[in-house]
């Protein structure tokens, strides 16, 4: 992960009272481009410009799976006033072409007429719009706006002028917005049950490795389980163990569950092991100390309660384990939502500390994948717990899980739900240490010449940092590597060295993810339950491509387990320099 931007002028934190209410949040966060990059202009514009009683819905990044298919929403953005009315904008970036049937927006498969695609979108959202008004008259309009081009006939577009904010106009758009919602009652049970639908409807739970500026994402997704439908299980007391393979949206679901508080009211806590996760999740959470690591966690409520603490001292943290699971819980510090990421890294004796700081009816949320245990800890129990299993991988392309289940073999079945079928996962061999980073260079450069950027790749080094060689260089090959230097500023964010590529150790990139992952430096003699997971955790990072480089005794190992048949490739050699 590279060192976050700096955040300008952000209108959900400076100022706050006094903008348009955006969902989801942590949009300031995304790195894009393109015809993207105009639509988070348009967000900002549209936040800094809106009364505060008005909510904005919006679609940028996301998309959902829907039987197997990749549905890509047609709404950019969706305003929803406090009376029920609804408005939808379509923004169409770039050049427009005006015919005699209208607009016409190129596209790659083809041309698509502006109205039609906007008559159609309107159609369908009455229809399913029409149950959930619950027979209370329900106002549907409808802006186009089109900041890049200047209609020269719009009475001939096929769209009534009124309705188009072209390139001209786009200083006026907030405030042909606000004129299209007349001054009518509020309605708040309609509106906030048309809020709800379009969020659910668009599923719009941002992408986590998007939200933590890891890359700029060449494909857009979001895993369509989780995130949407395991937030309306009810029972009672609540505790949901949530077993979900790598990419089913278990992170998505976090990201969720502290908004879903947030709105209502609710005091959440998050928790994990891994420190840049738990960084990354606190910069998207609604609301300041919600998400933290087990230690941070457990430093916070011992400082709280006057307890001093020794890191020099051998043991530190787990005299801190000691001291933490001592202190008696006022009413003040207990939590409404509890949720544990990435569980399987946590100690068993750790559960229970931190269910005592659950408030009674309060929800709690274990969420964890057994095949990402790196730290070998025992399973914690769950008896009286609900368990949901989820099966689905919607990050990692199917080659890269097709592969995987020949080499790793999971103990359940994993569902390759990714709609990229991605290219062929590539192994590349070495005799020596020299050879291991020719052949990670070869990798970059592979990489590079199938059309990826270098922010579109991550190192991803097999081994620890102590062990390590790549972590230690500065460069590989013309390529500065960016990489933690171990130190945190002075508000915890952690600090990294200046480079272009980055890279990290399997074990801090666990819970996130990136266009190209090269696993590097793979080096082991035989084939064991940690080998398997380590393989598990760094070749699921990968949402488009992957390379694997590891030693000749590993290539041995992993040809013989994936048989003759052919169906996982052969590592090649590249050899040492002389």
């Amino acid at each position: 992960m590279r060192p976050p931007r700096a955040r300008q002028n952000d209108p959900n934190t400076l100022g706050a009272r006094h903008v348009a209410r955006i969902i989801p949040q942590g949009w300031q966060e995304l790195e894009v481009t393109g015809a993207a990059q105009r639509e988070i202009e348009t967000l900002g514009r549209l936040a800094a410009g809106l009364p505060p009683e008005l909510t904005v819905v919006h679609g940028v990044h996301w998309t959902r799976l829907d039987h197997g298919t990749a549905a890509f929403g047609e709404i950019d953005f969706v305003i929803v006033a406090p009376s029920g009315r609804v408005l939808l904008i379509e923004q169409k970036s770039g050049f427009l072409s005006e015919t005699a049937d209208g607009l016409v927006k190129a596209y790659k498969g083809g041309e698509m007429r502006i109205s039609v695609q906007l008559g159609r979108t309107l159609d369908a959202l009455r229809r399913r719009l029409a149950p959930l008004a619950q027979e209370e008259a329900l106002a549907i309009d409808y802006l186009l706006y089109c900041p890049d081009y200047s209609v020269r006939q719009p009475g001939t577009a096929g769209i009534p002028p009124e309705r188009i904010v072209d390139a001209g106009r786009a200083g006026a758009l907030c405030r042909n917005i606000v004129a299209a919602f007349p001054a009518e009652p509020a309605r708040p049970a309609l509106a906030a049950r048309l809020v709800r639908f379009f969020a659910d409807e668009l599923q719009l739970v941002p992408d986590v490795s998007a939200l933590v500026g890891r890359a700029e994402q060449l494909v857009t997704r979001l895993s369509g389980g989780l995130a949407s439908w395991a937030r309306r299980l009810e029972f009672e007391p609540f505790r949901l163990h949530v077993v979900g393979t790598a990419g089913s949206g278990k992170t998505q679901l976090a990201a969720a569950l502290l908004h879903d508080a947030a709105l209502a009211g609710r005091r959440a806590l998050y928790i994990c092991f891994n420190r840049p996760l738990a960084d990354h999740l606190a910069r998207v959470a609604p609301g300041r100390d919600q998400a933290m690591t087990f230690h941070q966690w457990s430093d916070r409520c011992l400082r709280r309660a006057g307890v001093a603490i020794d890191y020099a001292i051998p043991g530190a943290f787990a005299q801190i384990e000691r001291q933490v699971a001592e202190l008696p819980v006022s009413d003040g510090e207990h939590v409404d939502e509890l949720v544990v990421d990435e569980g399987q890294d946590l100690a068993p004796a750790w559960r229970e500390i931190l269910l005592r700081r659950l408030a009674p009816g309060g929800r709690a949320w274990w969420l964890e994948d057994p095949m990402q245990n790196l730290y070998d800890r025992p399973p914690v129990e769950s008896a009286g717990w609900v368990r949901l299993h989820a099966d689905s991988n919607y990050r990692s392309p199917r080659a890269v899980l097709q592969v995987l289940d020949r080499l790793v073999r999971p103990p359940r079945p994993i569902e390759a739900a990714s709609p990229l079928a991605g290219g062929a996962v590539e192994f590349l061999a070495f005799a020596d240490s020299a050879g291991m980073v020719a052949a990670t260079k070869r990798a970059v450069t592979l990489a590079l010449q199938g059309g990826l950027r270098l922010a579109d790749i991550a190192l991803v080094t097999y081994t620890g940092r102590d062990k390590s060689r790549l972590l230690h260089l500065d460069r590989l090959g013309p390529h500065r590597l960016t990489a933690w230097t171990g130190r945190y500023d002075l508000y915890g964010a952690p600090q990294y060295s200046p480079g272009d590529l980055l890279i990290e150790t399997v074990y801090r990139f666990k819970g996130q993810s990136a266009p190209c992952v090269i696993l590097t430096e793979v080096d082991f003699e035989a084939i064991d339950g940690l080998a398997e997971r380590k393989l598990f955790v760094g070749m699921t990072r990968a949402a488009i491509r992957l390379f694997v480089v590891l030693s000749e005794r590993a290539a041995r190992e992993l040809a013989a387990r994936a048989g003759d048949n052919g169906r996982v490739p052969l590592p090649s050699i590249v050899p040492a320099p002389h």
